[in-house]
């Protein structure tokens, strides 16, 4: 939703509190190289696939890394689908930096923000603020609150075991405390703790003083042992007796740490969420940009994502502003996900909410984004060698197919779930020369629940035409055109690079390829084929080929042979529009 209160993080702790589920979330933190932020886009990602209802991203002290969290947050925000929270500091801050950070934020639809005054100076010292910055977390919060009103949730930062620099004792430093709340804070971060008896106590003196905003309780997995000790050692954590007689004979054995610390910090959690007087119902987990660690503990705790918190569309929705309410796409970008938010983010606005309106100039201008491979030269020529031949060609998309090779360069991820219901199917379509780069098989009102093809509202049904995308040569194109006229539920696009185009459709309307029906909701069809994004799909689709080729020296077998499939072959789109008929999208091309 636009603008609406769920993309706060207290609607989400007070719908899960509703709903009666925990929730979770991860922190990330900005790494130092290019090559690892590549690496941990890759990894937040994934980890999405854990459900949490919301990501973290930190920011060093000064603003170091404010660029890189800014883009972690935009990136998260459009291409994953994921709400974010942004930390913001006032150490070494001026004003003019934290109103570029709150005007990013919420350009990217960031509705969360951690102020936090900040940890001392790398080099040690004494904490300074800025002269044209803030001295306390307290003044930080008042300025977002006076500038930006109630658009942002604000979180604050809470010590368990009291702040590391408290010096006038703890009903001090309470008071200071209950300031940053009622400068407007919404809801606390808790410091990482091992120690559940000093957070119980801490929750209760924190009710005392009248302070009645959500406790979120931060816990850090134990990665390794030495991750361990020095995280324990930088937030001056106390560990209970029973942490280190549990670590201690097991801490040369990596495995046996991860497993050890899994139950210790398994049992804390669930002691946290069934403690009768805490009235906690989620966890913050500091994941060090790690995941095993993370995946691990909510393992243990049982806890995983329903389809409808992980799918609420069958593809990610991008939650930058003006995005929010998109939930129409072609088909066409289903594996290059980034690639069509960026292209179509200039694209004007159709009025039944599509994107993509054919009338516009900057319709389908594949130079406005360019067409990358995800993958560096090293990485795509071990991944795919050197295919010299078009039986080599074959068999890596016959490969891919079978969950073999992690990806295509069409493809951004590996081989979707649902595909193993038809793979063997793709597997004789490939090894006959259509090489296959989409596709899905027919759904007829399966649950929204269900764990492959669910997606949207629960008790609800959805529904699919099976689709096929691929390459083909021209001679076998002529010869399968003529077999599915044989056909009449069969519909087809077909496109060379030069866009010499042929279709046995009779409308430029769009063909609704996934719908769902849901409880007390209109029917959403939120997958379409169209004619007209085709075209626009199709210059990418071949450019991707194009610079496959171009990895290889001039003149050399493979560079010929591919440069060869992507100036002649065909691409076509295949839709069988009798969802009630299982894998009869394949005759024509297997008989």
């Amino acid at each position: 939703m636009s603008g609406d209160e769920s993309c706060k993080i207290t609607h989400k702790i007070a719908k899960a509190k509703k709903e009666g589920r925990v929730w979770w979330s991860f922190e990330y933190f900005p790494p130092r190289t290019p090559q690892g932020l590549t690496n941990l886009y890759d990894r937040i990602e994934r980890m999405a696939q854990l459900g949490p209802a919301f990501v973290d991203i930190t920011w060093n002290a000064g603003g170091r890394t404010s660029d890189l969290t800014t883009q972690l947050v935009k990136t998260v925000q459009a291409y994953f689908g994921l709400e974010t929270c942004m930390h913001l500091t006032c150490t070494n801050m001026p004003r003019s930096k934290i109103d570029v950070a709150l005007r990013e934020a919420k350009a990217f639809g960031c509705r969360n923000i951690l102020a936090l005054r900040g940890d001392p100076p790398a080099s040690g010292g004494e904490w300074e603020a800025d002269a044209a910055g803030f001295s306390h977390c307290s003044e930080l919060v008042q300025y977002i609150r006076a500038n930006y009103g109630d658009y942002f949730a604000i979180a604050v930062a809470g010590f368990p075991e009291g702040h590391p620099e408290a010096k006038d004792g703890p009903e001090a430093e309470m008071e200071h405390f209950k300031a940053k709340i009622d400068a407007g804070a919404d809801f606390i971060f808790t410091q990482m703790f091992y120690d559940l008896d000093a957070f119980v106590d801490w929750c209760k003196r924190i009710r005392a003083a009248g302070i009645t905003v959500p406790i979120v309780p931060g816990v850090m997995p134990i990665q390794n042992y030495g991750g361990f000790t020095r995280a324990v050692a930088r937030f001056r954590a106390h560990v209970p007796q029973y942490f280190h007689d549990a670590l201690d004979p097991v801490k040369d054995d990596d495995e046996q740490v991860r497993l050890v610390g899994q139950k210790l910090v398994g049992d804390m959690c669930k002691k946290i969420l069934e403690h009768p007087d805490l009235d906690v119902n989620g966890l913050h987990i500091y994941t060090m940009n790690l995941e095993r660690g993370s995946r691990m503990l909510l393992e243990y705790l049982g806890l995983t994502p329903s389809v409808q918190q992980l799918n609420p569309l069958p593809w990610r929705q991008s939650l930058t502003p003006k995005r929010r309410d998109e939930n129409i796409r072609p088909i066409f970008w289903a594996n290059r996900t980034k690639s069509y938010v960026n292209r179509t983010d200039g694209w004007d606005e159709f009025p039944n909410g599509r994107w993509g309106d054919a009338r516009s100039p900057a319709y389908g201008d594949v130079d406005a984004y360019g067409t990358h491979l995800r993958f560096t030269k090293e990485e795509a020529l071990e991944l795919w060698g050197e295919p010299n031949t078009l039986d080599d060609l074959k068999d890596l998309f016959v490969r891919f197919c079978a969950g073999d090779l992690k990806s295509l360069p069409w493809s951004d991820t590996p081989v979707a779930k649902e595909t193993k219901v038809i793979d063997q199917h793709l597997i004789q379509l490939n090894k006959r020369g259509y090489l296959t780069i989409n596709s899905q098989p027919p759904v007829d009102g399966v649950p929204s629940s269900d764990p492959v093809h669910g997606w949207g509202p629960k008790d609800g049904y959805v529904y699919q035409k099976a689709y096929l995308e691929f390459f083909v040569a021209p001679e076998q194109l002529d010869e399968l055109l003529q077999r599915i006229e044989a056909h009449p539920q069969i519909t087809y696009h077909a496109v060379n690079a030069q866009g010499d185009m042929r279709t046995n459709t009779t409308s430029d309307a769009p063909n609704a390829v996934t719908w769902g029906c849901f409880p007390h909701c209109e029917i959403l069809q939120p997958t379409i084929v169209e004619s007209i994004s085709f075209l626009a799909w199709k210059d990418e689709a071949y450019e991707i080929g194009r610079r496959w080729a171009h990895l290889y020296p001039e003149g050399s077998t493979a560079r010929t042979m591919l440069s060869n499939v992507f100036d002649t072959w065909f691409l076509v789109n295949v839709v069988h529009n009798d969802f009630k008929k299982a894998e009869v999208i394949f005759e024509p091309f297997l008989v």
